[in-house]
């Protein structure tokens, strides 16, 4: 669904900085058993309840189980909708092992074969705020990650502002390299959000409503963004969405959540012709794009309904 596979664009600027991040096994997790490659990611009997044991416990996420498999050079983008309060976010948020969702109530969360234990910088996340950093520059935004890892990336001062310059310019933020956040538009305060996530090349990109705040023109724009980034990348992407347009035209699969306790109730795969670079506003003008948001749309309103899934 959504974009069609293609040869994947060279990264920005060119050839790589002498100590710029690889792929690599997951981090924030326990050995991988040998064997098959294993699936990029796992889920499997996944409950997660908030306040156990408590009057205010909640189950958010209950039986929940799938498997996103590593497809040789390019990734998937799986496009996640459901009702508010049904576990999107929450599944976002274990994928990456944050300690306040982390770890689930009962089941496995795996990544490329190997128990979740916490964060890791194999996994980016990029949030519906703008998440920046207001007292640091566009620059030094971006390359915060980088000074987390320093050590470990072997990286100098100069090599992580080099890397940190490509991707600004990649997100078409140059020249903005030493504004502060207080004087970027709400797309472009997004856009360092992405830059600062992606610098780091994860294999697993996780969007939780990245566009959510962003007015209908500049959400196109960063449509077409992410989508390019992500052929660069060859990544996995996970994007939590409300907004089924959207998730039609940028997902391989689209999920539909059920209400609390989630599950995925149904999946949808490539229901429409793949396009690559192309406008969003002439894809979501086409009869076929039409056809393919109101089936998904009632499948959605069924879940919803208690009628299907």
């Amino acid at each position: 669904m959504g974009l069609g596979r293609a040869p994947a664009l060279p990264l920005p600027g060119g050839p790589a900085v002498s100590g710029q991040p690889t792929p690599q096994a997951a981090e924030g997790a326990a050995p991988a058993p040998a064997g098959p490659r294993p699936p990029v990611v796992e889920l499997i009997g996944v409950e997660k309840t908030f306040d156990a044991g408590t009057p205010k416990a909640f189950t958010a996420l209950k039986d929940l189980s799938f498997r996103v498999d590593d497809l040789p050079g390019h990734g998937e983008l799986i496009a996640i909708i459901g009702p508010s309060g049904c576990g999107k976010s929450t599944v976002l948020n274990l994928i990456q092992g944050f300690p306040d969702v982390y770890p689930p109530t009962r089941g496995q969360v795996r990544v490329r074969g190997r128990q979740v234990v916490g964060p890791g910088r194999d996994r980016g996340m990029i949030f519906q705020r703008y998440s920046s950093f207001p007292n640091r520059t566009v620059l030094r935004n971006v390359t915060f990650g980088l000074e987390l890892n320093r050590r470990e990336l072997g990286l100098s001062r100069r090599q992580m502002d080099e890397l940190a310059r490509q991707w600004i310019a990649r997100v078409g933020l140059a020249g903005h390299e030493n504004k502060y956040p207080h004087q970027l538009s709400g797309g472009q305060r997004q856009r360092v959000a992405i830059a600062r996530s992606l610098v780091l090349k994860p294999r697993i990109i996780l969007m939780d409503e990245p566009f959510s705040a962003l007015d209908e023109p500049t959400r196109y724009d960063m449509q077409k963004l992410i989508t390019g980034l992500w052929h660069d990348l060859e990544a996995t992407v996970f994007i939590v969405t409300h907004s089924i347009a959207e998730a039609v035209f940028l997902g391989d699969r689209v999920w539909l959540m059920t209400p609390a306790p989630g599950r995925i109730g149904r999946t949808f795969d490539d229901v429409i012709p793949p396009t690559r670079d192309a406008d969003p506003l002439l894809v979501q003008e086409s009869r076929a794009f039409k056809d393919a948001v109101g089936e998904v749309a009632h499948a959605f309103h069924e879940i919803q309904s208690g009628r299907a899934g």
